[in-house]
């Protein structure tokens, strides 16, 4: 088109030339400003639920009886979050993003609506594996629409704001879900969805232009899809069962154990053999031609890396907020606050100075750095850690965390083709999902580990008797005293260990109790602390491997065509 005017299918937008050239479709400023509020809401839609549901639980568990399963609500939600998300990413590349990301909110919608309606433990776990389903197109789809409307160019100056979306949710949600469920009900945690999912729809359906890759096939890979939703399914279970304590020897699953080590071998199979079908796939899921683009393979892997330090920080520092300081569930979300503001603030400073400069391997790299100097501050917490001290850490980590949301989305998305722009932007947030999931799998037996290795040493440097630390340690290796059931929310944990005690133990014990609690809340912070020892090192592969990156300059257009520089 070279009059200015729209094709006949897109005639409520002008300023066009073709579909390729412009794939905003010439849309004015403000136009494109009310599709990023409606995108960034639904990506708020996504952000919320991970936080809001995680307050509901222990009473979820209470209500539908549903002890045993616990850990299945959580799961089956990242199974199928993760599994479906380069699925989502390929297809917004063959169909457009605006049919898929209104599908993806609509499927994750029922599941809401269905979710809240549970009466039982498999429903509710059967239903909030529909609502992942359709998470999952939730943060590949936005990231990938955002790409659609600026320049790479133009972009770090709108991307930056999707960390604070994550903030701001993690910010609400504990708060929201305390409320809901206290006032109201359980089943409210899941209906807030709704309305907020409506808005996002109504404004993504009427300002959001379809765009499709008119080169793209309809030869969607099936056989590569099963074998990928293989791999990675028993990849997850393996690694959640390795999280969960065996209930013979009252220790966290071994390798050794089928559902664990077996499970992941069957995956690493499914791994190799998903390579060889995709490798002959007509449209590939995942297209592997992409990583032979060092720049997007060293963004894979950085991100990858670089979601260790994080994922360790938000599901240990609360739990060390709630066991050491007494704090409530709630209370514990908001005790990571120092981290968020840290994370906020770079993710969109990052992305400023990225769209002002054009630079960023080393802003990268430079981030890279200093979360791994935050997570050795954190190896250094104790019972005993002023808070101004730990927020300080917090905040370092943070600062490092953010800009690994930001720019390595800008990276991926400038260094590929454009019509693969929404598999590799999908690919990025599925690299990041798995590597904190294999993270928290790492840094859960560490814990463990440490808590085990350190309590009879920290309990003796408290002054408590030999005798009695035998015996609990004996106690605890039984599996006649759960630590885990004494240590709730909110109780007094001297208190709780006595109530625990055979009556003819409780008056030897007691005049020692305050020492072995001072003992016990040393050694479960040595633990916390050694899981950052993860970090560290996750940190240096990260910014040694962004360090090797290619630095391509930013588009200053849509091109569809491959990055102009050697890759």
């Amino acid at each position: 088109m070279t009059d200015g005017t729209a094709p006949d299918e897109f005639v409520d937008e002008i300023h066009v030339q073709t579909v390729e050239e412009d794939p905003a479709l010439g849309l004015p400023f403000r136009a494109k400003m009310e599709i990023l509020v409606a995108v960034m809401l639904g990506l708020f839609l996504g952000a919320l639920d991970q936080t809001i549901v995680s307050v509901a639980l222990p009473k979820i568990v209470t209500e539908l009886n549903g002890n045993d399963l616990y850990v299945w609500v959580v799961t089956i939600y990242l199974l199928t979050s993760t599994i479906s998300v380069p699925f989502w990413g390929k297809l917004s590349d063959l169909y457009g993003r605006k049919p898929i990301f209104m599908i993806g909110i609509g499927i994750f919608l029922v599941g809401s609506a269905l979710s809240g309606l549970s009466q039982t433990m498999p429903q509710l776990i059967a239903f909030r594996g529909l609502q992942g389903i359709g998470a999952g197109s939730i943060f590949p789809v936005a990231l990938a629409v955002i790409g659609d409307l600026f320049t790479p160019a133009e972009r770090g100056k709108y991307q930056g704001l999707f960390g604070a979306v994550f903030g701001i949710a993690f910010i609400i949600g504990p708060a929201l879900g305390g409320l809901l469920t206290d006032t109201l009900s359980w089943h409210w945690i899941f209906f807030v969805n709704i309305p907020i999912g409506i808005v996002s729809l109504y404004l993504i359906g009427r300002l959001l232009p379809t765009v499709k890759n008119p080169r793209a096939t309809r030869e969607f890979d099936i056989l590569g899809g099963l074998v990928f939703t293989v791999a990675i399914g028993f990849l997850l279970v393996g690694l959640t069962n390795k999280g969960i304590q065996n209930a013979t020897t009252h220790e966290l699953n071994a390798l050794t154990e089928p559902t664990v080590g077996g499970f992941m071998l069957i995956a690493l199979v499914g791994i190799v053999l998903f390579i060889l079908v995709e490798a002959r796939a007509k449209e590939p899921i995942i297209p592997l031609g992409l990583f032979r683009i060092w720049t997007y393979s060293s963004s894979m892997i950085a991100t990858f890396f670089a979601a260790f330090a994080f994922f360790g920080s938000i599901i240990f520092l609360p739990r060390w907020f709630q066991f050491v300081q007494g704090y409530s569930a709630t209370a514990s979300g908001y005790a990571v606050f120092p981290l968020l503001v840290g994370l906020i603030g770079s993710s969109i400073i990052s992305g400023q100075i990225v769209a002002r400069t054009g630079r960023y391997k080393w802003l990268t790299v430079g981030a890279l750095i200093v979360m791994g100097v935050g997570a050795a501050m954190m190896t250094q917490l104790s019972a005993t850690t002023p808070l101004p001290v730990l927020w300080l850490w917090m905040f370092v980590t943070g600062v490092g965390v953010g800009p690994t949301l930001t720019v390595f989305t800008i990276i991926v998305q400038n260094a590929v083709p454009f019509h693969e722009l929404g598999v590799a932007t999908s690919n990025l947030t599925f690299f990041r999902q798995i590597g904190g999931t294999i993270a928290l799998a790492i840094a859960g037996t560490l814990f463990e580990t440490g808590f085990n290795d350190q309590l009879v040493p920290k309990m003796n440097g408290a002054g408590v008797p030999a005798q009695i630390v035998t015996g609990i340690q004996q106690a605890m290796g039984s599996g006649g005293f759960d630590l885990n059931k004494v240590a709730g929310v909110g109780l007094d944990l001297g208190k709780a260990i006595l109530a625990a005690l055979p009556a003819q133990a409780q008056a030897v014990v007691a005049p020692f109790v305050s020492n072995i609690v001072s003992g016990i809340y040393e050694a479960f912070s040595a633990a916390v602390a050694q899981t950052f020892y993860v970090g560290i090192g996750a940190a240096i592969i990260a910014a040694v491997v962004a360090a090797t990156m290619h630095e391509h300059p930013l588009r200053t257009t849509h091109g569809p065509g491959e990055p102009s520089l050697p890759l």
